[in-house]
C-alpha cells in the first residue's frame, strides 16, 4: 500500500509509524499488512521496529479517546496529515510513559516541517506543550462512568457508539464492560505442528530447539510463543513443519472431526488454515477437502498453504458459496461456513476492524451468511455434518443466525455432542452452539455451531 505520505530519506520509527498509521485510518488499509510492509521496506534496526510498532498500535487502539482528548485543545484541525501527526504524538505523550514528552513533541514539529507543512509547526508545538500542561494537572475531561455508560465505553476504550450499544444489548452492561476493555497481558502467536510430519511430542522438542518461549493452548495441538518475532520467516515454517492459526479457528476446523476418507468442503476457506487441518486430520492425505473462496487471488493463499504443507487432498477453487450447485447436493459428509463476519473477535489484533463496522454493513453481512448456509446446507449428506464458524461476537451473526436457519430448515437439528472440545470449554457449549470470548477464554472471539443433517 503506498503511503499517503513521501517519506523522507532519514526516516525513523516515529515518522514510520504516522505513515503506516495513515494508510490504515485514511485509506483504510488492514492494520497488520500495512505495518509488515512499512517495517519491510525500513531501515530501520530491530529496537526502533518495536517502538514504531508500539507506537503504531497505540495510537490506533486509542484512536477516539485520542480525538476526544484533542477536540479539547483544536477547534478545527487545519490539515488531515496535521491531525496524524497529533495523533501520533498524543498517543505517546497520553500512553507511554517511556517516551519523554519533549521527543513526542519535537518529533512532531520536525515532521510537520519535513511534510512542506512548515507553517504550522508553532500551531503543532502549542497544542502539544498544552496538552502535556493539562495532563500534568489533571484538567483533561472525560465522560462520567456514572452518569454515560455508553459515552464512558466509547470513549475510554475506542469503541464506536453504536457498537457499544449492540454490545451492551447483547451482553449485558457488566459483561460488555470486560469485553471491551478487555488487552491481552501479553502479545502472544499461537501455532500447531503439521500432524502429517509431526506428533505432539516430536513438535514441543522442536520448539525447544529453536528456543521459542512456548506454553500449551487451549486447543489440542495448540502452542502460544512469546517473542517469535516473524514466525512465517522461521525455515521450520518454510518447510511445513508447522501452521500459524489461532485456537478459535482450529476449534472450528476440530468441529468438523473428519474421519479418514471423507470428502468435506471449506465453503470460505481463505487463507486456507482450517481446510489445511482438516486434511491433516484425515491422516495419510486421504480422502479430500475442496477449498473455495470468491476471490481468485485469496485461493492463491490457501494453494501456498497446500503446497507448503504437502497436502495432495486439497482441492482449491475460486467460487461463490452462495450460489447453488445441484450437482453436489448430498454428497459430501461435512460442509465447513467460516463465514463473511464484521470480525469482532479479533480486534484485540486488528483494532481497526472496530471503526469499520456499522449497523447497515451488519445486516448485509448477515444476508450474505444466509445464503451460503442455505446453499451449502444441501452439499451434506444425510447424516452428516455442518460446521457454522464467525470470527465475531455478534448474536446476530452467530446464535440468531442459526437460529433463523433452524426454523427455516426441518432437515437439521443441533448436534450436541461435544467430545470435539477441550473439557475446559465444555461448559459454554449449548445447543450445538460456543460463544468463545477474548476476555474470558484467553483466544479470539470465534462462534462455533455444530449441526448434523437429519
Amino acid at each position: 500500500m503506498k503511503s499517503n505520505y513521501r517519506a523522507p530519506a532519514n526516516d525513523d520509527a516515529r515518522k514510520l509509524a504516522l505513515y503506516a498509521l495513515s494508510d490504515v485510518v485514511r485509506s483504510k488499509a488492514y492494520s497488520t499488512l500495512t505495518l509488515d510492509d512499512h517495517l519491510r521496506k525500513s531501515r530501520l534496526s530491530l529496537e526502533d521496529k518495536r517502538l514504531a510498532t508500539m507506537i503504531f498500535y497505540t495510537a490506533l487502539e486509542n484512536r477516539i479517546r485520542i480525538e476526544w482528548v484533542l477536540a479539547q485543545f483544536v477547534d478545527t484541525m487545519p490539515k488531515v496529515a496535521i491531525e496524524d501527526i497529533l495523533h501520533v504524538a498524543a498517543a505517546q505523550i497520553l500512553f507511554m510513559d517511556r517516551i519523554p514528552d519533549y521527543a513526542a513533541v519535537d518529533m512532531a514539529v520536525r515532521q510537520a516541517k519535513d511534510l512542506g507543512l512548515e507553517v504550522y509547526a508553532p500551531f503543532v508545538n502549542g497544542t502539544l506543550r498544552t496538552l502535556i500542561r493539562a495532563r500534568d494537572a489533571g484538567e483533561i475531561k472525560y465522560p462520567d462512568e456514572n452518569e454515560d455508560i455508553v459515552k464512558y465505553l466509547c470513549v475510554m476504550h475506542s469503541l464506536p457508539e453504536a457498537l457499544t450499544l449492540r454490545l451492551i444489548d447483547d451482553y449485558g452492561v457488566d459483561e460488555a464492560r470486560e469485553l471491551i476493555r478487555y488487552v491481552p497481558d501479553e502479545r502472544t502467536q499461537t501455532v500447531r505442528p503439521n500432524l502429517i510430519k509431526m506428533n505432539d511430542a516430536e513438535f514441543e522438542k522442536y520448539l525447544d530447539t529453536r528456543r521459542f518461549e512456548h506454553t500449551r493452548g487451549v486447543a489440542p495441538h495448540s502452542w502460544k510463543i512469546r517473542g517469535g518475532g516473524d514466525l512465517a520467516s522461521d525455515p521450520g515454517y518454510k518447510a511445513g513443519l508447522f501452521s500459524i492459526q489461532g485456537e478459535g479457528a482450529m476449534l472450528a476446523a476440530y468441529a468438523v472431526d473428519p474421519k479418514y476418507g471423507w470428502n468435506v468442503i471449506d465453503a470460505c476457506a481463505a487463507p486456507g488454515g482450517k481446510s489445511c487441518l482438516i486434511c491433516e486430520l484425515m491422516g495419510g492425505n486421504t480422502g479430500r477437502v475442496l477449498a473455495w473462496d470468491v476471490n481468485e487471488k485469496r485461493t492463491q493463499l490457501i494453494r501456498a498453504a497446500k503446497d507448503r504443507l504437502r497436502l495432495d487432498n486439497l482441492r482449491v477453487a475460486a467460487l461463490d458459496a452462495r450460489k447453488p450447485r445441484p450437482d453436489y447436493e448430498g454428497q459430501y459428509d461435512a460442509v465447513l461456513i467460516d463465514a463473511p463476519c464484521t470480525g469482532l473477535g479479533v480486534m484485540v489484533n486488528k483494532p481497526e476492524i472496530k471503526y469499520k463496522v456499522t449497523n447497515e454493513g451488519i445486516e448485509s453481512l448477515k444476508q450474505i451468511q444466509s445464503d451460503i448456509l442455505d446453499a451449502c446446507s444441501d452439499y451434506v449428506k444425510p447424516g452428516g455434518r455442518l460446521v457454522y464458524s464467525t470470527c465475531t461476537i455478534i448474536r446476530e451473526e452467530n446464535e440468531k443466525q442459526i437460529e433463523r436457519f433452524l426454523s427455516r430448515n426441518e432437515r437439521y437439528a443441533p448436534d450436541l455432542d461435544d467430545n470435539w472440545l477441550p473439557e475446559e470449554l465444555k461448559p459454554r457449549f449449548k445447543n450445538g452452539m460456543i460463544q468463545l470470548m477474548p476476555h474470558r477464554d484467553g483466544m479470539e472471539g470465534f462462534f462455533i455451531a455444530r449441526l448434523k443433517r437429519i
